[in-house]
């Protein structure tokens, strides 16, 4: 790289130029549900009205060698959310891979905008029990398999029977794989806010689950399943349902009311 070009980067060809000028810029990653997505859209009639204001709570007692964060809250101006809950908190983590946001020009151009400083998770803070029926009613949507009737034309079933020359030969098999290890077996996570509407639908099927059971249920890793687990449920120590999770009682009563 020459000192005439130190805000971009380029391989020995030429080509691939990378915009580095804002590579220092702290940014923000915030991961929202769909409905709070739609609700920070700014209408492109009217760019400059305010969607959201961002609260930040701070203790003045606490020194600034203490380990405590500041807590961040968000408030939807919106009026486009409807029923949906206004108020979310945002859970703050610094302990994540180092990551930079990246932006593509139309003509090709690539530019760095700049690094994560922090990482937001979006919880609601109000209305769970509306929350609980809109997540139920997405999970319902995404669980409903759609079923279609094919008609066979051919329905002698001529076509099943094995055309002369594929015979197999008595005696002789194809060798079988073995089968992978559980110890080997690969899970794939899901999205974050679609594992906690499959989970509130089990809740809603039964009361109590353990760790095992939900593995088996939505085969995802035990570890992320760990971790939603710690958002949304308590953990039973002792008494009948001993080893098991149950929801936490605000989520409790948005799973428990009925549905109209």
């Amino acid at each position: 790289m020459d000192e005439g070009n130190n805000n971009s980067s380029h391989n020995n060809n030429g080509v691939g130029i990378v915009d580095t000028s804002k590579a220092d810029k702290a940014m923000w990653l915030m991961k929202c549900p769909a409905l709070v997505s739609r609700s920070l859209q700014t209408p492109s009639d009217d760019s400059s009205r305010p969607v959201a204001k961002v609260i930040v709570s701070v203790d003045p007692l606490q020194s600034n060698d203490d380990s405590s964060s500041p807590q961040f809250t968000m408030e939807l101006i919106s009026p486009e959310s409807g029923n949906a809950p206004k108020r979310y908190s945002m859970d703050m983590s610094k302990d994540f891979i180092p990551m930079s946001a990246f932006s593509e020009a139309a003509h090709g151009k690539i530019s760095v905008e700049g690094k994560i400083l922090n990482k937001f998770d979006m919880r609601p803070r109000e209305n769970i029990e509306n929350y609980g029926k809109l997540c139920r009613e997405r999970t319902n949507k995404y669980m409903t398999k759609s079923r279609q009737i094919r008609v066979i034309d051919n329905d002698n079933g001529s076509h099943m029977r094995p055309m002369p020359g594929m015979l197999i030969p008595i005696g002789v098999t194809e060798k079988k794989k073995p089968a992978a290890k559980g110890s080997e077996v690969k899970r794939t996570r899901r999205d974050r806010g679609e594992m906690e509407e499959i989970m509130f639908k089990l809740f809603e099927r039964q009361s109590n689950w353990t760790l095992r059971q939900l593995i088996q249920e939505t085969d995802q890793p035990e570890q992320f399943l760990k971790d939603i687990l710690k958002d949304l449920c308590v953990y039973n120590n002792k008494g009948t349902n001993q080893g098991s999770y149950e929801l936490k009682p605000e989520y409790k009563r948005a799973v428990d009311e009925p549905t109209s």
